[in-house]
């Protein structure tokens, strides 16, 4: 059934046409993944689906009664009240339902002292409608279903009584997140909801949405989330959406493929309107009417040919290269034995792992385990307790820090690159700056007024040229469009040094990384492989640790299991013997009744005969129920 519908949607900042001739149908269920460039026109599409902006044109078609929820990629909801009590907002009526049913209760309580009465008989009515409808509202269960998101939403106990106003961004963003699953809307709309969210948080929202039994448009740049949640992407580009029945990879292939194809038409087109336009040359020098009406005809084909665009996203899947300035030493870093407290609060304890030359490494774990902690321990920007960082020779670390602090906020683009690279010349400096998407004024633009996706593919740039051999880098993929997350993957790939990244982008590891580092609090973990090799052995331990629990407790359950077969076995036993004890009493009387209506004096009594014919139909009934129990048990 179709919940939501476009046609031909179009919509305008002031004369930059943003969409054009939008057209798609959601239909209940649906998990749908919206993707495209940033600045592409997403979210003014999900502005207009909730109305929060209005259309230039078209139709948009809504079920009637439809429930839409919007999380916004950027919220900041303030409220001194805790985080259980904001998400307990969601649940209002039922909790003003509980106070009432507690109300009726006193009232029934009060009314019943004064004996029966049609007051009471009301009350009780009242009581009994509300108690069902607050039990179908899961009004017993609504606490832990709070509980149940929060904590899968990456909170601990411990988080429920914080303040909304202490909080994080990215906190926020995940109760506002929690608040919205929590109301259960029909349609849910999701702007990047994965953002700040650790791996474990969000394959449980990954669950969440794929049994959720509402439909879901989502846009993200987290590429196996898409992978493992929807089934239809929404690709816009160049102002229009196209439909793909598939998920991201799937979308990819038939994506390539069209590509393929519209490269070759493009290829064939510029060839024929080159052999087009040097007939018409050489017409037009021969002179003379013939060869001039001939020239001019070729010219007004040419001219109606529908041309063939180029590939669309050329301009922006620049290629970008880290070339490190000489090679270090086999052993790149050693970590030893480290420890940091803050507050007396142990963070990381005898942690110890070593990174060898030309392995590109994936620290993991959840948010506030200490990763980003690490990481400045191995910079030198803060000491370790205990323990010992030890860099091997030769080799030169540049650090890619996710809140991008190496950068001037009161530079400029342009001086921002120049002033760590003098030496290069005006035209180099515009070149490099313009394969990373800054082009034309934008090179003047100050660096404060940078978008966060422009700010990342800055300090990209800074560390492309820095030449280090040994990358350290703190969530790389955070505010990058799809394409240009593919584009610094490539770049990774061949990149000939060393690399330790810290990522929740479960895609990008699996690309790029060959080893993962998994920190916890109990310590650091190492799997040499990507990170489906991480979860295939993760599982495998799980399965051991399984089965060599099973093998310490078996033989006590299958004792436990084996004594309460023979318990029920001989229970069984003794009800199928009650059972035909009951049968053969219930046939007797029967029998009895039978000899009773066959005796010719009860003719003259037809009130007896009715009251016999009645009471042998009660025992013929009550006789059929015994027969269908003894076959239930005797089949079993």
């Amino acid at each position: 059934m179709i919940v939501l519908s476009l046609s031909n949607i179009s919509k305008y900042y002031g004369v930059n046409q943003v969409l054009e001739n939008i057209s798609f149908a959601v239909e209940d269920k649906d998990k749908i993944g919206l993707i495209g460039l940033n600045g592409s026109g997403k979210t003014t599409l999900f502005n207009i689906l909730t109305d929060e902006l209005s259309r230039d044109g078209g139709d948009m078609y809504i079920r009637k009664g439809l429930k839409i929820g919007y999380l916004k990629q950027h919220t900041n909801i303030s409220s001194q009240k805790t985080i259980f009590n904001e998400c307990l907002e969601v649940f209002e009526p039922l909790v003003q339902m509980e106070k009432d049913l507690r109300d009726l209760e006193k009232r029934i309580s009060e009314e019943g002292q004064n004996g029966q009465s049609s007051k009471l008989d009301n009350l009780m009515k009242e009581y009994a409608h509300m108690l069902e409808q607050f039990n179908n509202l899961n009004g017993y269960g609504y606490k832990s279903e709070i509980k149940g998101v929060l904590k899968g939403l990456g909170f601990t106990d411990e988080d429920m009584d914080k303040s909304i106003d202490i909080l994080s961004g990215g906190q926020k963003a995940r109760v506002s997140l929690a608040k919205l699953l929590l109301t259960k809307p029909d349609l849910i709309l999701l702007d990047e909801p994965t953002n700040h969210l650790d791996i474990e948080a969000t394959e449980w929202l990954e669950a969440y949405i794929k049994d959720y039994k509402g439909a879901a448009i989502i846009i993200s740049h987290d590429r196996y989330f898409l992978d493992n949640v929807v089934s239809k992407i929404f690709h816009l580009e160049d102002k229009k959406i196209r439909v793909y029945d598939a998920n991201y990879s799937g979308f990819m292939k038939q994506r390539k493929k069209e590509l393929e194809i519209l490269k070759k038409q493009y290829e064939n087109q510029q060839r024929e309107i080159k052999r087009q336009e040097e007939i018409i040359k050489r017409f037009s020098n021969y002179g003379g009417a013939r060869y001039i009406k001939q020239a001019q005809s070729r010219q007004k084909l040419l001219d109606k040919m529908k041309l063939v665009k180029d590939l669309p996203i050329d301009n922006k899947r620049v290629k970008i290269s880290f070339e490190p300035k000489t090679t270090s030493g086999k052993q790149v870093l050693s970590v030893n034995n480290i420890t940091k407290s803050f507050d007396k609060k142990r963070l990381l304890y005898d942690i110890n792992f070593n990174i060898y030359r030309g392995e590109k490494v994936g620290l993991i774990g959840p948010n506030g385990v200490g990763k980003t902690t690490l990481f400045k321990i191995i910079l030198k920007e803060i000491p370790a307790d205990e323990g010992d960082i030890i860099l091997g020779h030769g080799v030169n670390v540049a650090h890619f820090d996710q809140e991008q602090a190496n950068l001037n906020l009161d530079n400029t683009v342009i001086d921002e690159i120049w002033d760590e690279n003098p030496n290069l010349d005006h035209f180099t400096i515009r070149s490099l700056l313009s394969r990373f998407l800054f082009i034309g004024d934008d090179i003047f633009k100050e660096i404060s007024e940078l978008s966060g996706g422009e700010r990342s593919r800055l300090s990209l740039l800074k560390l492309m040229m820095s030449k280090a051999n040994f990358l350290l880098m703190d969530e790389p993929t955070n505010h990058l469009d799809i394409d240009s997350k593919e584009v610094l993957e490539d770049a990774l790939i061949d990149y000939s040094g060393t690399l330790l990244v810290i990522s929740h982008d479960r895609y990008f590891l699996n690309k790029v990384c060959d080893k993962i580092l998994e920190l916890s609090t109990e310590g650091i973990k190492e799997y040499l492989g990507n990170y489906n090799y991480y979860i295939e052995k993760k599982n495998e331990l799980i399965v051991e640790e399984e089965e060599e629990h099973k093998t310490k407790t078996q033989i006590i359950k299958d004792k436990k299991k084996e004594k309460e077969k023979l318990i029920q076995e001989k229970k069984k036993r003794q009800e199928i013997k009650d059972l035909e004890k009951s049968i053969e009493e219930r046939e007797t009387e029967i029998a009895n009744l039978d000899q009773q209506l066959c005796d010719p004096q009860l003719y003259d009594n037809p009130k007896r005969i009715a009251e016999l014919s009645k009471e042998r139909e009660y025992l013929q009934k009550k006789l059929d129920e015994l027969y269908e129990k003894w076959i239930e048990l005797t089949e079993l």
